[in-house]
């Protein structure tokens, strides 16, 4: 049926959706017609899934109603996409309404594809199977770690990129050693299964991160693949994906298997006229814009940028998005702002991380005028406090300011 038309489409409302239409009202004209489009009635504070898995967070810390959070002044509509039209510059919604729009922000986040792994949906949440991606399984994390014994199998693993923050598979699996370690729980074996061909995707901080691995006694494999998991059994199939051994598979026992599954972009997103041959919203890097339709953007998880996807991302796009939502508004040239920056706060042990922050090439670029190699408790307190002080109170209001990023660091010689 014939429905809305906003001057403004913003096709999500979780942290980029959000953070967009704050930051619009703040620096659009006035009375400037914006709407979300969100079927959720709760929005998560994601990165602190894995503070909540660790025991250090609770889960309702991490929660908001989304209503709350919707800027004033902007339209908020319950419903999902289900088809982009943008040729005609209009959204089909799961209410069965079309709206028509005169510029569109994708900002749906990725999906957990739960299903790709055999039998993980059946048995995450139980038989010692976790995950802290979901909100549904984070909390079993934490119940899974306190109940290890002395001997105990853990496995983690780490699905093939692209998904949200790269950095959180392996947090969980420090958290985890050192919880051993604090509490006298020896003699357990610790597996971490990972696709990729290291440890991290930027050398500088894979260096580290491989010292911090050999630290805790976790035996790391890469170009390993979780592919099915018989919670029943308490074992996990794993593929062997490169290497002299590609192609086979192994069957690996487990006490507690933390899982952190492979995702991609919503359905609607993946089948639409928008996406690339992957299924990600196909923006120029540096603008945010679509490269075939001028009057859509994408930001977040869901866009092609091959950066990091993280909320860090997400803090630096969106100013990007904003300005040239409002520079195509009004005929002027785009800005191409957006460097490719992320930061991981790399939780190494309670009371430590490694805040890593680069840009695309895995160029390192510190905010702060320490070494960012170094684990550090300051780092620690900027993950469990400062950020989400940060997130609730000043960028999901479209506060935009921040500490430049450092692109003229220069990397020690190894």
């Amino acid at each position: 049926m014939a429905g809305q038309h906003h001057q403004v489409l913003i096709i999500g409302g979780g942290t980029a959706g959000i953070t967009v239409a704050a930051s619009l009202r703040r620096r659009g004209p006035r009375g400037l017609d914006i709407a979300i489009v969100e079927p959720s009635d709760v929005h998560y504070y994601q990165p602190a899934f894995t503070l909540v898995g660790g025991g250090v967070a609770t889960l309702a810390s991490t929660r908001r109603n989304v209503a709350d959070l919707i800027p004033t002044g902007v339209t908020l509509i319950k419903a999902a996409a289900v088809s982009f039209a943008p040729e005609s510059n209009t959204v089909t919604l799961s209410n069965g309404e079309t709206i028509g729009y005169a510029h569109l922000v994708v900002a749906t986040g990725v999906k957990l594809d739960l299903d790709k792994i055999a039998g993980l949906r059946e048995t995450l949440g139980k038989n010692g199977v976790c995950s802290n991606y979901s909100p549904d399984s984070v909390e079993y994390t934490w119940t899974c770690i306190q109940n290890l014994k002395p001997g105990a199998k853990v496995v983690f693993s780490q699905p093939p990129l692209p998904f949200k923050c790269p950095g959180a598979p392996q947090k969980i699996v420090y958290l985890t050693a050192d919880f051993l370690c604090k509490h006298g729980i020896a003699g357990c074996e610790l597996n971490y299964y990972v696709h990729g061909p290291a440890i991290f995707g930027v050398p500088f901080f894979a260096r580290e991160l491989t010292k911090v691995v050999a630290r805790y006694g976790v035996k790391a494999h890469f170009q390993h693949e979780l592919v099915a998991v018989d919670g029943a059994a308490k074992t996990a199939t794993i593929a062997i994906v490169g290497g002299d051994r590609q192609g086979e598979k192994i069957t690996v026992p487990f006490d507690m298997l933390h899982v952190s599954p492979p995702q991609s972009p919503p359905d609607a997103v993946k089948s639409s006229p928008l996406a690339n041959a992957a299924g990600y919203v196909d923006v120029n890097q540096n603008t945010m814009q679509h490269v075939k339709f001028a009057n859509v953007f994408s930001i977040g998880d869901v866009c092609s940028t091959p950066n990091s996807k993280t909320a860090a991302a997400v803090r630096k796009q969106a100013p990007v998005v904003v300005r040239n939502i409002l520079h195509a508004m009004s005929n002027r040239t785009l800005q191409a702002g957006y460097d490719g920056y992320a930061s991981c706060p790399l939780l190494t042990g309670y009371g430590k991380a490694i805040l890593a922050e680069f840009i695309y090439g895995g160029k390192v670029t510190p905010t702060f005028p320490l070494d960012p190699a170094k684990e550090r408790w300051v780092n620690w307190w900027i993950k469990v406090t400062g950020l989400p002080l940060f997130y609730w109170h000043y960028m999901l209001k479209g506060h935009e300011w921040f500490p430049t990023h450092n692109t003229d660091f220069k990397e020690p010689q190894a």
